[in-house]
């Protein structure tokens, strides 16, 4: 695309070569002439000044003179939609591999893609324009809507429940049972794992994470949510819409979570927590269980504190060696 071609898509203002060729997208860093590069704040910009990038979108109002640049309210956002155009997805190729393997009574819609060593059990169902990658298992009754790509070795439980444009990436598992157990007598007794998943439409989960069953509920991941490598989500848990949860977070079963909930890496939340909506939970911290983080609250630590306590905290805990010295010395 010409820089005139993206700033039209954008309805953004062109300044400089207008006919200048965008072949890809890049960061500030490793862009050449023929990318496209987004700044945003004062930092960046002077950063994208120094680059070598042949087009930069810029915030609205700024300027860098003799460098071709497209301004547009939101430069991070424009370059996702330029990506788009310039990377569009892969079209999906309708027809099932000679080695898959699936039930005779299970529905696979014409213009879905069915990929080697794919199985589908008995009852599962799998919608128009769906994307299975090698390997990938679907248990009994396993429902997946319209748009959905999963990756190899994805695996899907029995009964689960799919909406649609659902990405779930390599490795992931989808209704496995939760970690519940009764001491009875000196041994650890299964309690029951018959519940359901239900993982709602636009939600992409990263590689290698969980989500397990509910035990006698369901287990709910929420509209547009997002949720990283490494993550696993116990059983029962009800995620609202458009989360975000980073690697390595841990959700304890019977959590109920709201919506634009944040988590940064490595959080964990204790057993029957309650997240409010738009609350935001910094990394590595612990929320105790039963506890409850109130709508908009943005908290840090273990156990997890208004972020502004934590940091008067913190400032305390780093001049404590000092304190002991200075008082072992008086």
């Amino acid at each position: 695309m010409t820089a005139r071609e993206i700033a039209a898509m954008l309805g953004g203002e062109l300044s400089g070569e207008g006919e200048r060729r965008v072949a890809g997208v890049a960061g500030l860093d490793s862009a050449g002439p023929d990318d496209l590069a987004y700044a945003e704040g004062a930092r960046a910009l002077a950063e994208a000044a120094r680059s070598r990038a042949g087009c930069l979108l810029i915030p609205e109002g700024a300027r860098l003179a003799g460098r071709t640049t497209i301004a547009v309210k939101r430069p991070k956002l424009a370059l996702i939609r330029v990506a788009e155009a310039l990377y569009p997805a892969p079209a999906v190729i309708p027809g099932i591999h000679p080695t898959a393997v699936v039930a005779p009574d299970a529905e696979v819609a014409a213009s879905a893609s069915v990929g080697p060593g794919v199985v589908i059990a008995s009852r599962a169902r799998v919608g128009a324009e769906t994307s299975l990658g090698a390997g990938v298992v679907l248990g009994e009754g396993v429902e997946v809507g319209s748009h959905c790509r999963l990756h190899p070795r994805v695996t899907v439980y029995a009964g689960a429940r799919l909406g649609d444009r659902v990405t779930l990436h390599a490795g992931v598992v989808i209704g496995s049972d939760g970690f519940g157990y009764v001491l009875d007598e000196g041994r650890h007794r299964k309690f029951p794992q018959l519940g359901a998943v239900v993982i709602e439409n636009d939600v992409e989960i990263g590689a290698n994470s969980t989500v397990d069953r509910g035990s006698l509920g369901t287990t709910v991941i929420g509209e547009g949510t997002k949720i990283d490598n490494l993550v696993q989500i116990a059983h029962n848990v009800k995620i609202g819409k458009h989360c975000i949860l980073a690697a390595q977070t841990g959700v304890s079963g019977s959590v109920e979570i709201g919506d634009y909930v944040v988590m940064a890496g490595q959080v964990g939340i204790g057993e029957r927590a309650r997240i409010e909506d738009h609350a935001v939970i910094g990394g590595q911290a612990g929320i105790l269980p039963g506890k409850v983080v109130r709508a908009g609250s943005v908290l840090w630590g273990t156990p997890a504190r208004p972020l502004a306590v934590f940091k008067r905290m913190h400032a305390v805990w780093t001049r404590l060696p000092d304190w002991i010295e200075r008082r072992g010395k008086s």
